[in-house]
């Protein structure tokens, strides 16, 4: 089987359930910024401090290949069967981030993103993933997505922030504080 399959050069795709849509689709967008969202959870997986943390990682991303299943398939879909997401999943992201939050010192300020190359890919990922949510918001404006796949994103980011967190303690690295000028 070739990857090339020369049918979308006209700039069209095929939903799970074979309808032909625009690339430029609101649906095709928010699919693809959770793809994009993958890759970057695969950088922040790979990161040497995440070692012990890479089997959640790689959970969470099997779990972003079944949004991006289910964002892909037309919304009747009924014929074929897309993976599920569950009420357990986002429990899940919610024990891992109690479990970081018992050695992290209570937030008294805003942080800056930063101050090691790991870290910056963990904010990296939680901007994504806060762009994600927002693209598969405008799609329930006009289509019906599960509330779950909202859900998830919102907890996901809320993961990442705290996985940035944990990292920089880690790493014995001081958060940096957002300072305004007033």
């Amino acid at each position: 089987m070739k990857i090339y399959t020369k049918t979308g050069d006209k700039g069209l795709t095929s939903l799970v359930g074979g309808t032909r849509v625009a690339k430029t689709a609101l649906r095709i967008e928010a699919y693809g910024t959770v793809d994009e969202l993958n890759s970057y959870i695969g950088l922040v997986r790979d990161q040497a401090i995440n070692e012990g943390r890479k089997e959640v990682l790689k959970e969470i991303q099997d779990r972003l290949f079944t949004i991006g299943s289910i964002l892909a398939s037309e919304p009747e879909q009924t014929k074929r069967q897309i993976p599920d997401l569950n009420e357990g999943d986002i429990e899940l992201l919610e024990k891992e981030m109690d479990k970081m939050d018992e050695s992290l010192e209570p937030m008294r300020f805003f942080i800056l993103p930063g101050g090691h190359q790991s870290v910056s890919f963990g904010h990296l990922a939680r901007t994504v993933c806060r762009r994600a949510e927002r693209c598969v918001l405008r799609l329930t404006e006009e289509s019906e997505v599960s509330s779950l796949v909202v859900r998830y994103l919102n907890r996901l980011s809320d993961y990442l922030f705290v996985l940035c967190r944990i990292m920089a303690k880690e790493l014995e690295i001081e958060e940096v504080a957002w300072k305004p000028r007033v």
